[in-house]
C-alpha cells in the first residue's frame, strides 16, 4: 500500500526529519487474540507514512516490543523506531543489557531513538555516559528522555553530553497544556522537539462535549481536531496509540485540513493555556 498522506515532519536537533504523526504501542501485544490486528495496524501506519513507532521495554514486560519486531520484519529501513529504557536499567552496566534485550525483542540491530522512560535514582551523568557509549557502538542513533520537567531538563543540559538530547516525550494535549508555561519555551529555545504521548487523553478528549461541538462545526471529528492542534506546532510529534485500522485512518485525516488561526484561537478559548507554572503531569 502506497502512502496517499502528505506526512508533515519535525526536525530533530541533528537536522534529521521524522514524521510529526507516529504510532504509540502501549498495551499492544498483551492479548494474543489481538495480535493479527495490531500487527496489521502497525504495518498500515508504516505504509501510510506514520512510520515513527514508539514502544518501551516496560510495555507488557517486553510484549509490545516483540509485537513491533514482528510487524517491522523485512522493512526495518522504513521505520523510525523509538523505545524506552526502564529507569532502574539506566546505569553504565544495566543499560547495555536492557538495550540488547530490546534489540532482540524488536528483531533489529539498532534503535533510532532510545529514551530514558522517567527519572530514577541513577545519576544522570551515568545515564548520559551509557547513552553515549551505545551511540559510539552504533547500537542507538539518538537518545532522549521522557517525563522530564524543566528542572530535570536543566540538570541534564548541564551535564557533558546532555545537550545532545533529541527529545522530551511528555504528556501533552488540549486538556494538558501545563508544559506551555515554562518547559516548552525552554525546549524550543534549544531546538529540542516534544514528543506528545496520550495526545487524545486516552480517548477522553473524544468524549469532551466542547471538543465534539467544535469539531462538528468545522466538519471534522474530535480526534482529528485534537491531533491537528498538536500538528499545528512545528516542534511537536504526536504518537496516538491505536490498533484499529479505521481509527488509524481517522487519525491521519488530521493532516488533511490544518487548523487556521481563528480555529486555533477558539481552541485556546475552549481549552485555555496555563496562567502560571504547573508540575509536569504524567499518565
Amino acid at each position: 500500500m502506497k502512502s496517499s498522506v502528505h506526512m508533515k515532519t519535525v526536525a530533530l536537533p541533528s537536522g534529521e526529519a521524522v514524521p510529526a504523526l507516529g504510532l504509540g504501542t502501549w498495551h499492544m501485544g498483551e492479548n494474543p487474540a489481538n495480535t493479527a490486528e495490531e500487527i496489521s495496524c502497525i504495518q498500515m501506519a508504516i505504509d501510510l507514512g506514520a512510520s515513527l513507532i514508539d514502544t518501551a521495554e516496560v510495555y507488557g514486560n517486553g510484549k509490545a516490543e516483540t509485537l513491533v519486531g514482528k510487524a517491522i520484519e523485512g522493512r526495518r529501513d522504513d521505520v523510525f523506531l523509538v523505545t524506552k529504557a526502564y529507569p532502574d536499567h539506566a546505569s553504565l552496566e544495566g543499560m547495555p543489557i536492557a538495550c540488547e534485550r530490546s534489540l532482540e525483542r524488536l528483531n533489529t540491530d539498532w534503535i533510532d531513538l532510545y529514551l530514558l522512560h522517567w527519572r530514577g535514582s541513577i545519576p544522570l551523568e551515568e545515564t548520559v555516559q551509557a547513552f553515549t557509549e551505545l551511540q559510539e557502538a552504533g547500537t542507538i542513533r539518538h537518545f532522549g528522555v521522557s517525563n522530564f520537567d524543566l528542572d530535570d531538563m536543566q540538570e541534564l543540559w548541564s551535564i557533558p553530553g546532555g545537550s545532545d538530547v533529541a527529545t522530551d516525550q511528555v504528556l501533552y494535549n488540549l486538556s494538558r497544556r501545563g508544559i506551555e508555561w515554562d518547559l516548552l519555551p525552554w525546549l524550543r529555545k534549544r531546538h529540542v522537539p516534544v514528543m506528545a504521548y496520550s495526545p487524545i487523553e486516552q480517548a477522553r478528549l473524544v468524549r469532551n462535549p466542547k471538543l465534539i461541538r467544535f469539531a462538528q462545526q468545522i466538519g471534522r471529528t474530535a480526534v482529528q481536531v485534537a491531533l491537528a492542534w498538536l500538528l499545528a506546532k512545528d516542534d511537536v510529534i504526536a504518537i496516538p496509540k491505536t490498533s484499529n485500522p479505521e481509527r488509524l485512518k481517522e487519525n491521519l485525516g488530521a493532516l488533511d485540513h490544518p487548523l487556521n488561526k481563528e480555529q486555533l484561537a477558539e481552541l485556546d478559548r475552549l481549552f485555555p493555556p496555563p496562567d502560571g507554572p504547573r508540575p509536569l503531569e504524567m499518565i
